[in-house]
């Protein structure tokens, strides 16, 4: 097991606030005590979980996990989602890219082509920032510290004054009941205004999202024209939002 699979594991299994011990972790990652250890004092420095002896407690509830620790969750399927949504843009477009680890690799896959991109982040801004043919576009306001995501009413005030042809949305949570939602309100908030400035809503959510409910809703799911998961995503879930009129793409 790699070690951003072995994490994802742990951090789950004390997603809940519960004290898990070292032996159970072990077991349940099919590594050594030892490896275990390790990876729990790197958690601990990101403020995933605390230690105590001979065992862990999760930090987290309802809180978002970080940008740093993300950004190894479920890799191979975000880097999938990425190049097939890129694939879904046409050169010549406008497009919002959202914050997020998962619209961060569309980011990596539109670095040679012909668009017009407003950046909702600086992580996706740094990785166009040099690209030949991209003319990027940056929307004002405050950053969210960790998540590099522009938010406030100048940001809010962008969508008021440009037009775009797609909408990249990520996503915190994602269920038919509850559509989709963030767990910021302010980062929530400039989603739904970019969702309203653009023709179409492309979102690229990876299937460990399906299911969960954030904070602060966004949009239902009818506003969201192609949903582009990875294999993973519930069969059932699938069925509900094609229902419902999403196009969704399995890569």
């Amino acid at each position: 097991m790699d070690v951003a699979k072995r994490h994802e594991l742990i951090v789950q299994s004390l997603r809940r606030g519960q004290r898990v011990g070292v032996g159970a972790l072990a077991e349940l990652t099919g590594c050594s005590e030892m490896t275990v250890r390790r990876d729990l004092d790197l958690l601990e420095r990101e403020g995933l979980l605390r230690r105590v002896r001979g065992a862990a407690v999760g930090m987290l509830t309802g809180e978002e996990t970080p940008f740093s620790a993300r950004s190894r969750q479920r890799l191979d399927a975000k880097r999938r989602i990425g190049a097939a949504v890129a694939e879904l843009i046409d050169d010549g477009e406008t497009v919002v890219l959202d914050s997020g680890t998962t619209t961060l690799e569309v980011a990596r896959n539109v670095v040679d082509r012909r668009l017009t991109v407003l950046a909702l982040s600086l992580f996706g801004a740094d990785v166009l920032r040099a690209a030949e043919h991209v003319r990027l576009v940056l929307p004002g306001g405050d950053v969210r510290s960790g998540e590099q995501a522009f938010v406030g009413p100048l940001a809010e005030h962008a969508f008021r004054v440009m037009r775009f042809d797609t909408m990249v949305l990520g996503s915190c949570g994602l269920s038919v009941r509850d559509g989709v939602s963030s767990h910021d309100l302010a980062e929530g908030a400039v989603k739904q205004a970019a969702i309203t400035a653009s023709a179409r809503v492309v979102a690229a959510v990876d299937s460990s999202k399906f299911g969960r409910t954030a904070f602060g809703r966004v949009c239902s799911v009818d506003r969201i024209d192609v949903l582009v998961t990875d294999g993973d995503a519930p069969g059932a879930e699938v069925a509900q939002l094609r229902d419902a009129g999403v196009e969704v793409r399995l890569v």
